[in-house]
């Protein structure tokens, strides 16, 4: 699909403001409100809106640990890879899992409340489940740049 202007005027305000109303974001598109209505539904039913959510500082609610843990698997049969998934679908902890390419087969990035509790999850979860190998993990120290707006200004 190509997005014309206002498509990625209207996209980058709602990516950073999702709770506009239809006549402020007409407002800020410079569109009245029933040709943006219009474009926003166009868009929501491409499939190119997905979705609108509210961010929640994570401190502010007690989860002071990221993680990133990289996962070796012993084998892709299907039984490994179905264990796998279900472990990543039904982990609230698991924010986001990559298949990736490379020395390891998948990226967690992975939020808990304390180090122990993260170790609950490792030691009592992740390394249990047949077929993982092994689990490397990277903590967080600080986090320099945080964002969920994809950059529209280059496409």
């Amino acid at each position: 699909m190509d997005l014309d202007k206002l498509d990625k005027k209207i996209l980058t305000l709602l990516q950073t403001d999702s709770c506009l109303t239809n006549n402020e974001l007409a407002e800020k598109v410079g569109l009245s409100p029933s040709p943006c209505w219009r474009r926003v539904k166009r868009l929501e039913e491409e499939g190119i809106i997905t979705s609108r959510v509210t961010l929640l500082s994570p401190a502010s609610v007690g989860l002071h640990v990221f993680a990133y843990a990289l996962v070796s698997l012993e084998n892709h049969n299907s039984e490994t890879l179905a264990a796998f998934d279900r472990f990543v679908q039904e982990s609230d902890q698991v924010l986001e899992c990559s298949s990736m390419s490379g020395s390891y087969d998948y990226l967690l990035k992975i939020v808990s409340h304390s180090m122990d509790d993260y170790e609950l999850l490792l030691s009592g979860q992740l390394l249990k489940l047949k077929g993982v190998r092994s689990v490397n993990t990277s903590f967080v120290l600080s986090q320099k740049k945080t964002t969920t707006a994809l950059p529209l200004n280059y496409i």
